[in-house]
């Protein structure tokens, strides 16, 4: 999936103003509802609502090469979760960095993502048949242990004793 970036200044801004705010260890998300998702629709050669995505990694969490490094390992993290559990979308979503992204591993920062966009409420709920748990009823009679006949256990013969 591609990646749609907020590109104005002042959408930054009213994410920062007006949207939810999460923080857990090393990152910031901030979540907005896209005022303009329907025309992005209909320019969309797709025709499918998405998800303008701005990281913004400042100069206090390190050099060029740190700041980088979390942005690459932020995209990388939503990316798996966008795939593995769905992302509404319609929304501005601003993520921020921060000095700990630059050193965690990319699963511990998709842990902290995760636990995030759960907080603001973006997480697609999964209504598949598979993801729930199986039904018990008629049509699924759980296992009866008690009609099993016990069976004795053989000892383990020990295998080093054997001089041949």
């Amino acid at each position: 999936m591609k990646f749609y970036a907020i590109t104005e200044n002042h959408l930054y801004r009213k994410a920062y103003k007006n949207g939810k705010r999460s923080s857990p260890h090393s990152i910031s998300v901030y979540v907005l509802r896209d005022r303009h998702a329907a025309l992005l629709k209909k320019q969309n050669p797709e025709k499918k609502t998405i998800n303008r995505i701005g990281i913004s990694a400042s100069k206090k969490i390190g050099g060029a090469v740190q700041r980088n490094r979390a942005k690459r390992v932020i995209r990388e993290a939503y990316r798996q979760i966008d795939k593995e559990t769905g992302i509404r979308t319609g929304y501005l979503i601003v993520i921020v960095p921060r000095t700990e992204c630059t050193v965690l591993k990319m699963q511990d920062v998709k842990r902290d993502l995760l636990y995030a966009l759960a907080k603001t409420d973006l997480l697609v709920k999964s209504d598949k048949p598979e993801d729930k748990p199986p039904k018990t009823g008629p049509a699924a009679p759980a296992p009866n242990t008690t009609d099993t006949p016990d069976v004795p256990k053989v000892p383990e013969t020990d295998s080093h004793d054997s001089d041949a």
